[in-house]
């Protein structure tokens, strides 16, 4: 028998259901959950590669770690109350595992902090939380704040209660940051909803030569980190594989060399994956784009036993260029994702499934059922046995059930959980499944009076050139719809108006010509380096505040009318880089939007010195765009133009 690392039980469906009966049974404190999630003491906890090594550690060496971190905590931080709220600030890691029970063992409340915050709104959430001290994996805080090398050492243990409760911070998408507070009773419910998915989906609890790894992907400190990855799996004594960046090549490494079986993601992940994949399949010429276009309209056709089987023998290359075979589940959550991205990872052969939750309510829903018709459509499944969905009279859905968080703290504000939670999301159920169909708030006015729901609409209109995001902007008094389009920054006038007239095509096919008031070419990505998905409120802001960079195809310089001796320059450019002239505009940077390396740049220049016998100065690195080394050129050389 294949060895899942369960002991004495028979199967992996017995250990687990054994494993939770115990909880069930005992008392629902963080204390019980510690003691059974670190009972197999030989099972590993954490993978991570360091050089040619693979480093494990055990259930059991993590939890002689933790209870030595406990001593410590409890003496450094003495002079706190019991149950101080203590913050844990650090990047997934053993450490933070470690630092996290550290923390509830020594008696206190941990505040998961939100790395990705902005720090204004980070500290705001600590002082309405009363947050005491932080453990942190570098930053100092005004509070006593200790390192992980801080908690080495020894001290004398005490015997203390652990801690009563976790808080968990939102993602601040909305720009109010709302701290959710837990017990172990909910985390019990949560719990007990994972088992009834694998009792529900055989696939999910599937083992690649007898272990499951998840990927630490997903942030710990995120609800969907925090429940779906560790406490899901934590508790069963299954294995975590470290990343070390988000890098593409990395993923791709770890996951194959690690044989990791389950990935949890937010949906730009995929849509990422997704878009490298067909670039790969692109650049192989028509034919392969040919044969894969037939692959994927042949195993929609397929009886769904049969599909299965082609996508194992069809896609087994693309597979390989992908994440490999060791992979068993994937889960997508948080936003909305792409019906197309989905078709494309259950097609080639993976199982991509939709998943639903809220800092507020935990995971309480996910896609647990194999047939195609659902499993591609986007819906998020059904409610968990320990949670409820209905909707109300204008369509928002509403959840009620014993997962939910105990409270809501936010802008000094505290709110009881209540009967029934209003999660803001317009939903609609099929047959048993739900659909969420984007945030209420969102929905925009059209000056037709039509209603505009940017989560349906946005996937009509994105292209491998142009990202979008639907924002509704107040001018004289009323909200006039504008859709963002991000596009590279510096492109020629001609593709600027390109993608321009190409997205007022869209719109005109889905009949919204006159629903949306206007289109802004975006210089920049939509989401900032903390965002996972599309802050609206700050696009509306930042947009009607003058701070994007707006693109205008009709004042963007042309190359077309460039001199004779800027085009020449320009030439340079493009062999230099190996790009093609019309990827450059006159004022691109040679570093930062060309990609050129230094050893790139010194070359061009001896090129441009022996063709215009001109030197160029000790701090010619000064000048990085066509515009500004032609008009060197033309202020110190001969050639006027």
């Amino acid at each position: 028998m294949t060895d899942y690392h369960v002991g004495s039980f028979r199967s992996i469906d017995a250990f687990v259901e054994a494993k939770l009966n115990s909880f069930a049974k005992a008392e629902h404190t963080f204390e019980t959950m510690f003691e059974l999630m670190f009972r197999e003491r030989d099972n590993v906890l954490y993978e991570r590669s360091e050089g040619y090594r693979i480093r494990k550690t055990s259930y059991g060496e993590a939890r002689d770690h933790i209870l030595r971190k406990r001593a410590v905590l409890r003496e450094r931080l003495a002079a706190l109350e019991p149950d101080a709220v203590v913050g844990l600030y650090m990047e997934n890691s053993l450490e933070w595992i470690e630092a996290f029970w550290a923390i509830l063992a020594a008696g206190f409340r941990p505040l998961l902090m939100n790395l990705r915050l902005p720090e204004p709104l980070l500290l705001q959430a600590m002082r309405e939380c009363g947050c005491a001290a932080v453990v942190s994996g570098g930053k100092r805080f005004d509070c006593p704040t200790l390192l992980p090398e801080d908690l080495n050492g020894e001290a004398a243990d005490a015997d203390v209660p652990f801690g009563t409760e976790l808080l968990v911070m939102s993602s601040g998408t909305t720009e109010h940051v709302k701290v959710c507070a837990y017990s172990a009773e909910e985390f019990y419910y949560q719990i007990d909803d994972s088992f009834r998915i694998i009792q529900t989906c055989a696939q999910i609890k599937k083992h690649c030569g007898g272990e499951l790894k998840l990927l630490t992907f997903l942030p710990f400190y995120h609800v969907f980190g925090l429940i779906a990855m560790y406490l899901w799996f934590g508790f069963f004594s299954r294995t975590f594989v470290h990343l070390n960046d988000l890098a593409p090549q990395t993923i791709v490494n770890t996951v194959k060399r690690h044989r990791v079986t389950h990935i949890f993601a937010v949906p730009l992940f995929w849509e990422k994956v997704y878009e490298q994949a067909i670039r790969g399949i692109k650049e192989r010429g028509e034919a392969t784009w040919k044969k894969f276009e037939k692959g994927m309209a042949i195993w929609q056709k397929l009886p769904e036993p049969l599909a299965k089987l082609f996508s194992k023998a069809a896609f087994k290359e693309l597979r390989e260029n992908i994440f490999g075979d060791s992979i068993r589940f994937l889960i997508t959550g948080g936003s909305f994702i792409d019906p197309k991205i989905l078709t494309f990872f259950n097609a080639v052969g993976y199982r991509l499934a939709n998943g639903y939750g809220m800092t507020e309510i935990g995971i309480t829903s996910v896609e647990l059922t194999g047939k195609r018709r659902w499993l591609c459509s986007g819906s998020v499944g059904a409610p968990m046995r320990n949670a409820s969905y209905k909707l109300d009279e204008n369509g928002e859905l509403l959840v009620s059930g014993k997962v939910l968080a105990r409270y809501v703290r936010s802008g000094g504000e505290v709110t009881e959980r209540r009967d029934w939670f209003r999660t803001g999301d317009l939903a609609r159920c099929e047959e048993g499944h739900w659909f969420l169909l984007g945030r209420r708030d969102d929905l925009l006015i059209g000056p037709d009076g039509e209603n505009l729901n940017p989560n349906l609409l946005e996937p009509r209109l994105s292209t491998e050139d142009a990202q979008v995001c639907l924002i509704g902007c107040r001018e004289n008094n009323r909200t006039t719809p504008v859709l963002l389009a991000s596009v590279r920054p510096y492109l020629p006038a001609e593709q600027l108006l390109a993608i321009e007239n190409s997205l007022k095509e869209k719109l005109a096919a889905a009949g919204l010509s006159g629903a949306v008031g206007r289109i802004a070419l975006v210089g920049e990505p939509l989401l900032s380096a903390t965002e996972f998905k599309p802050n609206r409120v700050r696009l509306a802001r930042d947009y009607a505040e003058g701070r994007l960079k707006l693109l205008d195809p009709r004042t963007q310089k042309d190359n077309a009318v460039l001199s004779a001796l800027a085009r020449r320059v320009l030439t340079c450019f493009a062999e230099t880089l190996g790009k093609a002239e019309t990827e450059i505009s006159a004022d691109a940077d040679f570093f930062t939007d060309l990609g050129g390396t230094s050893l790139d740049y010194f070359g061009m220049l001896a090129k441009l010195e022996e063709e215009f016998s001109l030197p160029f100065p000790p701090e010619h690195t000064k000048l990085r765009t066509v515009e500004q080394i032609s008009a060197y050129i033309r202020r110190n050389g001969s050639m006027k133009a």
